[in-house]
């Protein structure tokens, strides 16, 4: 449900609009030097304020509640938490009548019933994936020299960032992004055949970021138009270098050596300034919806550096689980 991983394993808590988030970090080695302090450069770069990020502002400073003695992990449970100070909870007010298109509102009344909390999106907002950014801060420790950086490559279909947004603002509207992830300084092994590949495990936490739609690794959905001959990688060196990287530094759901390179497609906001159709449930009528709140125009600005998170947790329990085979 909220947890992940085989030995660095994560659990996420919390509600956009209740008291706070946070996450649980259990199976981290003892003796990783560990302070907030260590935190704030990724969670900065996950800080909205720029354009076409949403005016709400958090201070999103951490709390390491416990798992660290002298600023060293004890190889305890680490539980890191976040206050949550700026909120406007009457502005969802209307959404247990009216669900929003796009977002969770619907299927999660559905599930939960009247328990939902569905101020600000809840347990389903983005808000959570603070969690993910401070756990990927510790994954990056135990992986070394792994070195793992996502970049934006484009957003609304372009590359053109400043006209895109403009655009999207003047219209009240949102636009998408596409991600892309790429991971160096692995040795060869990582990863298992079949449902713990390197492809599946990434994969699994990559749809845990709120708003992602799809994900290919190396020449992607590319391969489907190439021969074989193609796409294969010839073997250069002894120790797996590659000449071309189509499969994305993973063969047979295995690390080979190479970079590990994939794109993950992130959906326009679904929270937008234009008026939308939904149908009212309790009176199952059609009306006009006109969103309130405060909304990214692009959410996948914010999204490179909790791509950077998951993939950093994902690494460090395949490490860990190779580590623990041998």
């Amino acid at each position: 449900m909220n947890t992940f991983g085989r030995i660095f394993k994560i659990s996420i808590f919390g509600e956009s609009h209740g008291k706070g988030v946070g996450i649980t970090i259990d199976g981290c080695p003892s003796g990783i030097s560990l302070t907030e302090e260590d935190l704030l450069h990724d969670l900065s770069r996950r800080k909205s304020g720029a354009k076409g990020t949403t005016p709400r502002i958090e201070q999103d400073l951490p709390s390491i509640l416990s798992g660290t003695f002298k600023g060293k992990t004890t190889g305890a449970p680490i539980i890191i938490l976040f206050h949550n100070t700026n909120t406007k909870s009457k502005d969802y007010s209307n959404l247990l009548d009216t669900p929003r298109p796009g977002h969770a509102d619907f299927v999660a009344q559905h599930k939960f019933g009247k328990n939902n909390d569905y101020t600000g999106g809840g347990h389903f907002s983005g808000r959570i994936t603070l969690g993910l950014v401070v756990a990927g801060s510790v994954a990056k420790k135990i992986l070394g020299d792994v070195n793992i950086e996502a970049n934006l490559k484009e957003i609304g279909g372009s590359t053109d960032f400043d006209a895109a947004l403009d655009k999207a603002i003047k219209n009240h509207d949102s636009i998408g992004g596409i991600v892309e992830c790429k991971a160096n300084n692995l040795p060869i092994g990582w990863g298992e055949p079949f449902f713990d590949s390197v492809e599946s495990t990434i994969s699994h936490l990559i749809f845990a970021i709120p708003a992602t739609k799809g994900i290919e690794f190396g020449s992607g959905f590319n391969a489907a138009k190439m021969t074989g001959s193609e796409h294969n990688d010839n073997i250069l060196t002894p120790d797996g270098k590659t000449e071309t990287n189509h499969a994305a530094g993973i063969n047979g759901g295995i690390t080979n050596g190479n970079e590990i390179i994939f794109r993950v497609a992130i959906k326009p906001t679904s929270s937008v300034g234009v008026s939308q159709r939904t149908m009212n449930i309790t009176t199952s009528e059609m009306e006009d919806l006109l969103i309130e709140g405060r909304h990214d125009a692009c959410i996948a600005l914010r999204v490179p550096v909790i791509v950077e998170a998951v993939t950093a947790i994902a690494l460090a329990d395949l490490k860990m689980l190779d580590k623990a085979r041998k």
